[in-house]
């Protein structure tokens, strides 16, 4: 399977940062909130085929076969069409750090994407989750009270790491999804990664925004609790993405003093 180099996936990268903060409000709205939703399909998947896999019989192969379906969100973000807010982390900051876009733009755009991706996200566990009931019969929901449990259980800091851990493999899975030349290669490079980051268990801030409201509509916590997390964990995702991933192929990669700052 044919790919390109890091330093063409860092150009990739870069123009696809900017092709982001560019898009039109609307559409970014529109494809947020499918992310959102994108994300949510994989997820429910995933507790749809573990719940049914009692660790006592089965120990850990239960999350291994949950986390090699996990993907199918990211794969339908990147080749369907999508805009996540933890893959934007990554891609606008070599457009930045090469001068072609500014700040202000970033921030603009991680917003949008976010209360778009969010409102995808709960809309899809109130829909399928809450009123069809796929989260809130059983064995599903006892399965995803304990996911969400055990999120918003963490501690602030170790929260932050966990969310520093999911959002550097899930923007190496985006690299990897650059760096490929063709539909297979693309879902090869995001599949290992995204399953890679479930089956350790790191946080991921967008899976967060369907799992926790579903087990909230279930009414197993509200909405204060589930604030500290988003925070904790979005703070982590950044520092994963745009500093481990992001900034580090920058550095690696660009060639210093080729774009003149913007004013």
């Amino acid at each position: 399977m044919a790919f390109h180099p890091p330093e063409k996936t860092l150009l990739i990268s870069r123009e696809t940062g900017i092709k982001k903060v560019n898009l039109p409000l609307l559409s970014a709205l529109i494809l947020g909130f499918l992310a959102g939703g994108y994300i949510s399909f994989g997820y429910l998947l995933y507790v749809r085929i573990t719940a049914n896999l009692p660790i006592e019989n089965w120990g850990s192969l239960p999350e291994l076969i949950g986390a090699a379906l996990f993907p199918l969100g990211l794969v339908l973000v990147l080749i369907a069409g999508g805009e996540l807010l933890t893959g934007n982390i990554m891609t606008l900051i070599p457009a930045r750090l090469s001068n072609k876009i500014t700040t202000f733009q970033i921030v603009k755009n991680w917003t949008i994407i976010a209360i778009s991706n969010f409102a995808g996200a709960v809309f899809f566990a109130y829909l399928f989750g809450h009123k069809l009931g796929l989260t809130e019969t059983e064995p599903y929901l006892t399965q995803t009270i304990a996911i969400a449990q055990a999120k918003v259980d963490e501690s602030f800091h170790l929260a932050f790491i966990s969310g520093i851990g999911a959002n550097w493999l899930v923007c190496l899975a985006v690299w990897l999804a650059y760096a490929a030349k063709d539909t297979a290669g693309k879902i090869l490079g995001i599949w290992f990664p995204i399953m890679a980051f479930v089956a350790i268990g790191f946080q991921h801030v967008v899976a967060n925004m369907f799992i926790i409201p579903a087990a909230i509509f279930a009414g197993a916590f509200n909405w204060i609790i589930y604030l500290e997390n988003f925070v904790a964990v979005f703070l982590g995702n950044a520092v994963g993405g745009a500093f481990f991933v992001g900034t580090f192929y920058w550095m690696a990669y660009s060639k210093s003093g080729d774009s003149p700052p913007l004013r």
